[in-house]
């Protein structure tokens, strides 16, 4: 029996909870927006085409925001393709994921869709292929209320109120050779530059996200950020982060550490960021925008291959979770809530079928994935402040980050109550947690839950939807408090 403890008290704030920690990400690229979000003979299909059981995981999941067109796939995004009447739209080659994009759904659709839902659209820009004026023809044909030619366009499209999207991304991983016009650190600086001071003259108020670097292990990572930000520090608020985690020639025990290195990877740029606006003598504060992240098996899709044609929404990436996947997913979450002090958006890369906690059948079932779960509850039941908990906790070796605590945890804390969450990362016993809670004043614990099963590996689907699922946790003692935590197990506790 392993044992920890930790110590909530109220007095030791991060920072408020950010609702756009639990924003997602749809992009064109595989099943995520056709037979995903829209599919319009499905039978759940509403009047617009968009499935109304996605719809309803989407509002269980809790999503705040949602990223949009992309991704690798904005980059050679013709946004003017995907508004009008759907028959006149054209067919176009997308180079990114070698598919043929539709413009079925277009920027119209999608706010549509967000409406719905009930979340905030995060827009992303085109800086690869091209610039400043189509960034600023679609900021105006998006925000401007009326009486310009754009505007109006908007308006006989059948949007006559505007959309007013306040969050933009300027452009995606354009560090990455990959990318549809790739570019250096200094050349991509300079046009980010350029298109916010373009933009901002249109409309100040806007909340504008510079690329960094697409991983922590590209060979240009921190001087990519400190010459991005020397060009652009005054002209946007967030840098952008990217990171996606995989388990690698069965090292478990490294995989469900891999928040360590999520934390590197934000404290790194918080430093970087901070160096460079001391470096201009500047007051202001860049936060990180982490809107790419999740757990991706990248190397199966490295191994694919290419296909030979240029199929219509192919199914691409999709990974099918299991728990220690969630428990991995957990642990980052977790790392995100608490660096809210300065990671103030994140979007889980993707919602629907690509990579993603939300599985469909074309025409047929929706389900959750085993990573629905630790979002859903997280999204939930944070709220007020995120506490900086500082847990006492056995170690473990890892091959990739050396010695690792078992607990990985965080708190929040509001006047109707406070909130664990907490990962168990030992594969090999169960892990007494006792919580320190004198500073709340007779707290007690009102419920636990527990995300595990006896296979680490076990999944859910269509058929068994419900098979690892969050389940009450009858392992708790109240004075003092402890709750026994089940090997690769992630967990909520509510106190009250």
């Amino acid at each position: 029996m392993h044992q920890a403890t930790l110590t909530i008290d109220p007095a030791f704030k991060v920072a408020p909870v950010r609702r756009r920690t639990f924003g997602t990400f749809v992009e064109h690229l595989g099943r995520c927006v056709y037979t995903g979000i829209y599919e319009p003979g499905h039978p759940t299909a509403d009047e617009d085409g968009f499935r109304r059981d996605v719809l309803d995981l989407t509002r269980e999941l809790g999503v705040s925001t949602v990223r949009y067109p992309g991704g690798n796939f904005v980059s050679g995004y013709r946004w003017e393709d995907g508004v009008g009447p759907k028959d006149q739209r054209p067919r176009r080659l997308d180079l990114a994921w070698h598919s043929t994009e539709t413009n079925e759904v277009g920027v119209d659709e999608f706010v549509r869709w967000c409406r719905k839902a009930g979340v905030e659209p995060m827009m992303a820009l085109n800086l690869g292929t091209r610039g400043i004026e189509a960034a600023l023809d679609l900021l105006e044909y998006c925000n401007h209320p009326s009486g310009t030619a754009l505007s109006d366009l908007r308006a006989a499209n059948g949007a006559k109120e505007p959309h007013g999207i306040t969050m933009w991304c300027l452009g995606n991983e354009m560090d990455g050779p990959w990318q549809t016009g790739h570019k250096t650190a200094r050349e991509y600086g300079r046009l980010a530059a350029e298109t916010a001071r373009a933009m901002r003259m249109v409309q100040r108020d806007l909340e504008l996200v510079a690329c960094g670097s697409s991983s922590s292990s590209m060979p240009t990572f921190g001087a990519w950020e400190a010459e991005v930000l020397e060009e652009t520090y005054d002209l946007v608020d967030y840098i952008s982060c990217h990171a996606y985690y995989e388990e690698k020639d069965g090292d478990l025990g490294s995989f469900l550490a891999c928040s360590t290195n999520m934390e590197y990877f934000i404290r790194s740029v918080v430093a970087t960021a901070d160096h460079v606006g001391a470096r201009l003598k500047s007051r202001k504060k860049i936060d990180i925008s982490f809107d790419e992240w999740n757990v991706w098996y990248l190397s199966r899709f490295q191994n694919a291959g290419t296909p030979a044609d240029w199929p219509v929404a192919p199914p691409l990436l999709e990974d099918h979770y299991h728990l220690a996947d969630a428990v991995a997913f957990g642990g980052l979450l977790i790392t995100l809530l608490r660096n809210s002090d300065r990671v103030t958006a994140a979007s889980l890369a993707q919602l629907v079928n690509v990579i993603a906690p939300i599985m469909t059948e074309s025409g047929g079932r929706a389900w959750k994935q085993t990573t629905f779960h630790p979002f859903a509850q997280a999204s939930r039941l944070a709220a007020g402040d995120v506490l900086r908990v500082e847990p006492v906790s056995p170690l473990y070796e890892t091959a990739e980050f050396g010695e690792v605590p078992l607990l990985h945890a965080v708190a929040t804390h509001s006047d109707a109550g406070t909130t664990v969450f907490a990962v168990n990362r030992s594969t090999d016993g169960p892990l007494s947690l006792e919580i320190d809670a004198r500073a709340l004043g007779g707290a007690r614990i009102v419920e636990a839950t527990t995300l595990t099963d006896s296979d680490v590996y076990a999944r859910n689907t269509a058929d068994d939807p419900d098979r690892v699922a969050p389940r009450p946790n009858a392992d708790v003692e109240h004075d003092p408090m402890r709750v026994l935590l089940p090997p690769v197990s992630w967990n909520v506790i509510r106190l009250g």
